[in-house]
């Protein structure tokens, strides 16, 4: 099988190579197919190419015009160099390599092969985004790249160049056809081929015939394989170096995190223990009140019953003061006898009028006093069992109310029982004693100390 390769230049459309919108070529019900190798915001990588060098390049200026604010923007906004490149990589054509045949699957396998090598071969040109399309006629490849060069002795000492960075991958340039960037391109033609012959596919060169390469040539290649061995090498010690640096930020922002978390989980420990204290005080005071409030209403059932019982005795007063009232009518000894013959009137009136007068006087004196003393016995019985029904109202809203009390308690107490179940009973009980002994420490710092007169 023989397939030709087409290698160019792109406009760099990152969001529509990342699919953010998508053309009329494109069918987004097999966009799922394509392969994002990495997908990087191009500042961030120029922050992390060159934001050491800036500053080295800004420090040594004495002249405010000359310093260079945003390293990205004066790349974009000049003339010499592209902030970044895209090449776009594929085998054949829709009528040999469709994407959605066999073949097309075959050539996204050696497009996929060769991308995963790319980054190595070219150390110098920083990848911050790559594609592989399935979702249009035929597979391809899109490579974004910044092209830098380092150790450069005017200007800054890293910067943007990718005369430079094809330079330092060994690729000299000379006639106006043989530049570093066609050399580049011929060389990354052959690796490309090089994987499609592994998997059976040789390379047809349609028109583009080129000659071998000289001695000279070969032997450059192949320091510029030693030289790209080696910067690959220094490159992959700065990557490790690098995600050290960064695996050591996000150690210590992870161990702010917990320690925030911890004083989070500490101060509520704290405060749940506080009120864990306070709920045993007043679990305790409540126990103590309802006691005595049962106490309370034990004695109140007996004065009631006493008062109930007063009540009966004043009904039967009554019932015996009517009884003695009917007395008076019908009871002989009450009533006033006929005149014996021949009893003078002043008789009558010594004996028998005056004295039934005087025993009545007497009589009713006592039923006065009686029925007074009733009066006022009545009263004050209803007197206090008003003071006791408004008693008894105040002891059920406090009853009331300490249930209330008890409910919240409960509620606050099930919230600790809750930590001590997540955290687990010995964390929680750990936490409580260390928040102790800081609020014990704070009180010790707070308190006065006591000066010692040392004259003694």
């Amino acid at each position: 099988m023989k397939r030709t390769i087409s290698f160019m230049t792109g406009k760099g459309s990152v969001n529509h190579n990342s699919r953010k919108f998508h053309a009329k070529n494109t069918d987004p019900e097999r966009s799922c197919l394509n392969v994002e190798y990495c997908n990087e915001n191009v500042k961030d990588v120029y922050h992390e190419l060159f934001d050491e060098a800036l500053t080295r390049y800004n420090e040594k200026q004495t002249r405010s015009d000359r310093r260079i604010d945003d390293y990205y923007e004066k790349i974009r906004s000049g003339k010499q160099e592209k902030p970044f490149h895209e090449i776009i990589l594929q085998i054949g054509d829709k009528d040999n390599m469709g994407a959605k045949t066999e073949n097309g699957r075959l050539a996204a396998k050696v497009l996929d092969k060769y991308m995963r090598d790319f980054q190595r071969r070219n150390p110098t040109l920083r990848v911050f985004s790559a594609y592989l399309h399935m979702d249009e006629a035929t597979p391809h490849l899109h490579i974004d790249f910044v092209p830098y060069t380092t150790g450069s002795r005017r200007g800054i000492d890293t910067r943007v160049s990718l005369k430079q960075a094809l330079s330092a991958l060994g690729f000299k340039g000379g006639t106006r056809r043989e530049t570093e960037l066609n050399q580049w391109v011929a060389y990354e033609k052959e690796q490309l081929a090089a994987v499609m012959l592994e998997h059976g596919i040789e390379w047809e060169k349609k028109g583009t015939h080129e000659k071998h390469l000289s001695v000279l040539d070969f032997e450059k290649k192949e320091r510029a394989k030693e030289v790209a061995e080696l910067e690959q090498s220094i490159s992959d010690g700065k990557e490790r170096l690098s995600d050290i640096q960064i695996q050591h930020r996000k150690a210590v922002q992870e161990t702010e995190q917990i320690r925030q978390k911890g004083e989070a989980i500490r101060q509520e420990v704290s405060e749940l223990s506080e009120i864990s204290d306070l709920l045993k005080e007043q679990a305790t005071t409540l126990a103590e009140d309802k006691k005595k409030l049962l106490s309370d209403n034990v004695k109140l059932e007996k004065q009631q019953k006493k008062l109930q019982q007063d009540i009966e005795k004043m009904v039967q007063s009554k019932a015996v003061m009517e009884r003695n009232i009917h007395a008076y009518d019908e009871d002989e000894k009450w009533q006033l006898p006929e005149p014996a013959a021949l009893m003078s009137a002043k008789a009558y009136k010594d004996k028998k009028a005056f004295p039934l007068v005087e025993k009545l006087k007497e009589t009713i004196k006592a039923l006065t006093i009686k029925c007074a003393q009733l009066a006022e016995q009545g009263k004050k019985l209803k007197e206090k069992v008003t003071r006791q029904e408004q008693q008894i109202s105040r002891l059920t809203d406090k009853v009331m109310e300490q249930s209330d009390i008890i409910d919240r308690l409960q509620e606050k107490t099930e919230d600790l029982g809750r930590l001590e179940r997540y955290f687990g009973r010995e964390q929680v009980q750990s936490i409580v004693e260390r928040s102790k002994a800081l609020e014990w420490a704070e009180k010790e710092n707070k308190r006065p100390k006591r000066v010692f007169d040392m004259s003694r």
